[in-house]
């Protein structure tokens, strides 16, 4: 009897797709999380003979250890047209799985405590209104009957978009693989890319260490490990990863149906009766070399909130900024992606409790509130908070999809479909000028945008 996923897919799970290499494809997709995962999909609905290679497991690491929300409210504006496509395509995805990935719409609810957190919220407002979304401010009144069982003294308003939607991760990414492969999408997990065949500066091919595979198209999707990835290619680009803890609840009453976040608490109800809760303002970040190297062009969005950033003194060992993490390696040899299959932080632990507890206090009538497992993940970020989607200059053939910045289950399937076409050549639609790769080595200001 199968027993219905309820948290992160693991290195213990068995391997679900073991498609034989070809020798050649149109397209190679390096990393299988939710962006890999749709950028395949969509080429190979192109007629591309498209092969998707995953080092350890389909959604193993950050695409199945996020919230589970699908927000187009507080988006970058330069996201906002990808993140309402990804809403779209969610639905029309997730319909050919026939599969339940617990796809629903439930809101997105951005919690004020004081006159300063409404004011920036409702700052947001004309992003909204000029794509046409649903977002509106609500008052304590409003607001009271949303969440009846609210502690009164908490909250005085909040940005709402009712149309903002979530799945369960673990189950929605595995279940799109699975509808990728019968739709031609050859897909192999446990098989690393060690590095790219080139010749003449133009992309030929991939290494794995299963064989080669000649293709003169490659999307890099490999979320925290892009930028080892990259460096191997002599492509430096500003890529660091934060470590975040998720706490899952014992089924509890339902208090809120939707999600929602303040400056200490986000939380979500689950398909399973639970809530997945996170201390939303507070992060680890673990130092390593690239740390070092690029904390210059970070120093904007660090020092926006830096007490909410706890240092750690070193990455652990096999991690991607590890400081024991080999930075170059040749074709024939193990490439730290076979070492370090699967990125599982352990959870902070403090953080779970934390969140727990506030959860409790801000629902007084929930009594207190059983944890019932935590786990933690590495976001992979960009200074500006916004990702690199983008063929690289120097490297003809490659196209770089990463730093989604905490953005990528929701904004998935639209970033996924942006790539598929930069890799197909074709016109993708949205203006990818925030997203060039350039932007860190042109003289570009880095600075977040006005995002929530």
């Amino acid at each position: 009897m199968s027993v219905t996923p309820i948290g992160p897919v693991s290195i213990d799970q068995l391997i679900e797709h073991f498609t034989p290499l070809p020798d050649a494809a149109d397209l190679v997709v390096i990393g299988g999380g939710i962006a890999g995962v749709t950028c395949a999909w969509f080429a190979a609905r192109a007629g591309k003979r498209v092969v998707l290679l995953e080092k350890g497991r389909i959604a193993g690491e950050q695409s199945s250890r996020n919230w589970g929300w699908i927000r187009t409210q507080g988006r970058d504006p330069a996201e906002l047209p990808m993140a309402i496509e990804a809403q779209h395509l969610w639905r029309e995805l997730a319909a050919e799985t026939s599969e339940d990935i617990g796809l629903r719409p439930n809101g997105t609810a951005y919690l004020a405590r004081n006159e300063a957190d409404e004011a920036r919220f409702a700052g947001w407002l004309p992003h909204a209104e000029a794509h046409g979304l649903d977002t509106r401010m609500l008052g304590a009144s409003e607001l009271g009957r949303m969440m009846p069982g609210a502690r009164e003294c908490d909250w005085r308003a909040a940005l709402w978009t009712e149309s903002d939607m979530c799945a369960e991760p673990w189950l929605a990414v595995p279940a799109l693989a699975r509808a990728a492969a019968r739709n031609g999408v050859a897909i192999r997990e446990n098989c690393a890319v060690r590095r790219l065949d080139r010749e003449a500066g133009q992309v030929t091919g991939v290494v794995t260490e299963a064989g080669r595979i000649r293709c003169d198209r490659v999307v890099l999707a490999g979320g925290a490990w892009s930028s080892l990835f990259l460096r191997a290619h002599g492509i430096v680009i500003p890529q660091l990863s934060v470590r975040a803890t998720v706490t899952r609840t014992t089924p509890l009453p339902d208090v809120f149906a939707g999600q929602a976040v303040d400056d200490h608490l986000a939380f979500r109800r689950r398909a399973d009766g639970g809530y997945s809760l996170a201390a939303s303002a507070r992060h680890d970040f673990l130092i390593g070399p690239d740390a070092l190297r690029h904390m210059s062009k970070f120093w904007p969005v660090v020092k926006k909130d830096i007490l909410s950033t706890g240092l750690r003194p070193s990455s652990p060992r096999g991690y991607p900024d590890s400081w024991a993490t080999r930075r170059n390696w040749s074709a024939d040899e193990e490439s730290p992606f076979e070492r370090m299959r699967i990125l599982n932080p352990h959870p902070n632990r403090r953080h779970s409790i934390d969140a727990s507890r506030r959860f409790s206090a801000a629902f007084p009538g929930l009594g207190n509130v059983e944890v019932a497992s935590a786990w933690a993940g590495m976001i992979d970020t960009m200074p500006d908070v916004v990702p690199v989607i983008d063929e690289v200059p120097d490297l003809p053939g490659l196209i770089v999809l990463t730093g989604l910045s905490g953005h990528g289950f929701g904004i998935g399937p639209g970033v996924g479909r942006v790539a598929a076409d930069l890799a197909m050549g074709r016109d993708p639609r949205t203006d990818l000028n925030r997203f060039r790769i350039s932007r860190f080595w042109d003289g570009s200001a880095i600075a977040p945008g006005p995002s929530l």
